[in-house]
């Protein structure tokens, strides 16, 4: 891969923040609905550059600081809690049950992965099973979402900010899925096969951070027409 196109995927989980938080700059009154993501952005931020500094200058760091693993794993974490909260903002009436146990469901796995199967801190490879099913879990929120959004007839799907940050997210968790199910024994079958399916993480994280841009333009424009 080209060196330049390298640094520049390597490093878009950063940079990509930056195009939703910079337009944040501009256009910072947005609906209180929106307010988790926003909060995602910025800690999402922080553990990005964090681990990307780890990888790029580990050489120099203390052995004990050298894997930015564990990052992984607190921002799935993170971006599964701050996307529950916003979509328990949208107050949808429909599949409120199933929504409410969604965060109960996530934290069994949690404990169970963590307590059973995997290691929390392992220095040596990200929790495959926490991304997958972080995804997994994220993805029945969007689908109760479209599918709420389709039994109360909704005349435009699209017509609200809410509809591009769940596309975004669809679209998101849908590519990283597999990739997250499998990239822990891609890593013990061949590691460079396993760093170049990773840019199609990225890919689609790039995505996500336009979407959640989209979705504060379609916000700041509906506010200046009301």
């Amino acid at each position: 891969m080209n060196e330049i196109l390298r640094i520049i995927l390597d490093w878009s989980e950063v940079w990509a923040l930056l195009i939703p938080l910079i337009y944040l700059l501009f256009k910072n009154h947005q609906p209180r609905y929106l307010k988790p993501v926003t909060i995602y952005l910025f800690v999402a931020l922080l553990l990005n550059v964090t681990g990307n500094i780890i990888a790029e200058y580990k050489a120099w760091l203390p052995s004990w600081m050298q894997s930015n693993n564990p990052l992984y794993n607190v921002h799935s974490i993170i971006r599964f809690i701050c996307f529950s909260y916003f979509f328990a903002a949208l107050n949808q009436s429909s599949f409120t049950v199933i929504k409410k146990m969604l965060p109960i469901l996530s934290l069994l796995i949690f404990l169970i992965n963590f307590t059973v199967a995997e290691n929390f801190g392992n220095p040596q490879h990200l929790s495959g099973n926490l991304l997958s099913a972080e995804a997994y879990l994220l993805l029945i929120y969007c689908m109760l979402y479209y599918l709420a959004k389709l039994r109360n007839e909704t005349d435009d799907i699209s017509s609200g900010s809410d509809f591009w940050i769940v596309t975004g997210l669809s679209i998101y968790v849908v590519v990283n899925f597999f990739v997250f199910l499998f990239y822990v024994p891609m890593i013990n079958h061949d590691s460079l096969l396993a760093e170049n399916i990773w840019y199609v993480h990225n890919i689609a994280y790039i995505l996500l951070c336009i979407f959640i841009t989209k979705a504060f333009y379609e916000s700041a424009r509906h506010q200046l027409t009301v």
